[in-house]
């Protein structure tokens, strides 16, 4: 067998258009920009389901949410479907997960994750040899993480075949980099690249919106005095600069902390023969639909993720456009390292774009979030067209389209101007449900159950306490139509 080294960065709550390598202006990553540089980066790659657990259930079983039933953050949708009477011996998840690939593919597998305990999702430990637990539950930093890395790296990464996933928080809030990293951008020129403008910030704050701009703590402002570059609350440009650079500042310094694995592995003698996967679970929206520090929705930033992969022998200094998912990398890995794919997986391979810089075009994508809203989207080249089934108490509009080229940061629902645009997007939603439901050895879908449970669970019991809230800052009118629209969750 040829000796296989594998490293998978899994980091949280990572937006590909703040990394140098996607073309952000700030010198957030360095050395993620390295790898990609010498591998292959996916431009259009997005988490099937949203948020975290939703994301990585999909991930790990190579199953869309509908079907693998893990859509939500509590509830009956907080866990996986049970498989029921055809069960065996062991599930057939358990023959079938993503780490458990590499695992059968003769690799010691190895993870530095505390997501699996975060979410009492343990199926995510599935397929490993080793498990490494800081103890933080998602809360860690990068200096927590990276240590037990290296000390792994400086005992076994001389060894042949083996497979290390690590895992680091460092861009998901609270923003928790610690001060002694200071503030690389300090100074710099954002206000001449962001989006965002004091008429949006004020228009914003007139609007209910839980992780707002007025109550970036869901339901309320209250400051957290040992998080400083977490405002709660964004009242003007320099409120919103101070969140853009607690984000980005968590990047740097998570990338900081890959740049000492690295050095590991070059210290070790094998960073050349070490193939890389680096992607996230999902995006962050950061004034996006109203919502701030927070990963709440089904549309193109919540749900697009990086994908960068360096593969030993592989296609480097290439960028794919393509439509993907993430439940394709099960599929990909599999061709990658020469095992059976079982016929039961959503996702489709894209090892020939790896190994040879071949395109398999995709027409469109079918994204969902149910852990705080109830919406499916349709992403296709040029739209995002969305339909929400619970608002999370934002007042959103059942039917939303926003020109992605156009209209990047989804700020001009545009439905009214395209009902052609919007009745092909429906079509496509319907046919999509309609194939999955099919395929689904349950029956049923996972939505239904979150909204008969009483809606996302995020939301589940707030209603009175935000409307409460709404009432103080002067948004009765908000409050009011919230009431009106969800008048059994009072």
């Amino acid at each position: 067998m040829i000796t296989v080294r594998i490293v998978f960065l899994d980091l949280d709550t990572l937006r590909p258009d703040h990394l140098g390598c996607y073309g952000y202006f700030r010198n957030t990553s360095p050395n993620i920009d390295s790898i990609a540089k010498d591998g292959v980066r996916f431009e259009r790659y997005y988490c099937s389901d949203a948020p975290c657990l939703p994301s990585r259930s999909a991930l790990q079983s190579g199953l869309f949410g509908i079907h693998n039933g893990a859509v939500g953050h509590g509830g009956t949708a907080g866990d996986q479907f049970v498989e029921g009477e055809p069960r065996g011996f062991r599930t057939r998840f358990a023959r079938s997960n993503l780490f458990g690939l590499f695992r059968q593919a003769g690799l010691h597998t190895v993870s530095v994750s505390t997501f699996a305990e975060r979410h009492s999702s343990f199926w995510y430990y599935a397929g490993f040899h080793e498990i490494y637990n800081v103890g933080m539950g998602g809360g860690e930093r990068a200096d927590q993480v990276s240590p037990v890395v290296v000390d792994w790296i400086e005992r076994h990464g001389k060894e042949d075949n083996w497979f290390l996933h690590v895992n680091m928080w460092d861009a998901h809030t609270t923003y928790r980099t610690p001060p002694e990293f200071g503030n690389p951008f300090e100074g710099d020129d954002f206000f001449a690249h962001t989006w965002m403008t004091e008429e949006t910030i004020a228009r914003q704050r007139r609007e209910a919106s839980p992780h707002g701009v007025r109550e970036i703590g869901m339901y309320n402002n209250t400051p957290l005095p040992d998080y400083p570059r977490q405002p709660m609350e964004v009242k003007n440009m320099d409120d919103y600069r101070t969140l853009i650079d607690g984000y980005d500042c968590g990047i740097a310094y998570m990338d900081m902390h890959i740049g000492r694995i690295l050095d590991a592995l070059r210290a070790a003698g094998v960073y050349d023969d070490v193939s890389f996967i680096i992607s996230a679970d999902h995006g962050e929206n950061i004034g996006e639909l109203n919502s701030y520090a927070e990963h709440s929705t089904a549309d193109d930033i919540t749900c697009r993720i990086p994908m960068i992969v360096k593969w030993k022998g592989g296609m480097s200094e290439m960028s794919d456009s393509t439509l993907r998912y993430n439940v394709d990398l099960a599929p990909t890995v599999a061709d990658l390292l020469g095992l059976k794919k079982p016929d039961f997986w959503d996702g489709t391979s894209y090892a020939p774009t790896i190994l040879e810089g071949k395109t398999v075009p995709r027409d469109y994508l079918v994204v969902s979030q149910m852990a705080h809203v109830c919406q499916r989207s349709v992403v296709t080249n040029d739209w995002l067209w969305m339909r929400t089934y619970h608002d999370g108490y934002h007042n959103f509009p059942r039917e939303m389209l926003f020109d992605l080229k156009n209209d990047p940061h989804e700020e001009h629902n545009v439905a009214a101007e395209h009902p052609e645009i919007c009745d092909r997007a429906a079509h496509l939603l319907l046919e999509w449900f309609d194939e999955q439901m099919m395929k689904s050895p349950s029956a049923v879908d996972p939505m239904q159950t979150v909204l008969r449970e009483g809606g996302p669970f995020h939301t589940r019991g707030w209603l009175k306490t935000y409307c409460d809230f709404l009432r103080r800052t002067e948004r009765a009118n908000e409050a009011d139509r919230l009431i009106a629209r969800h008048p059994d969750e009072l």
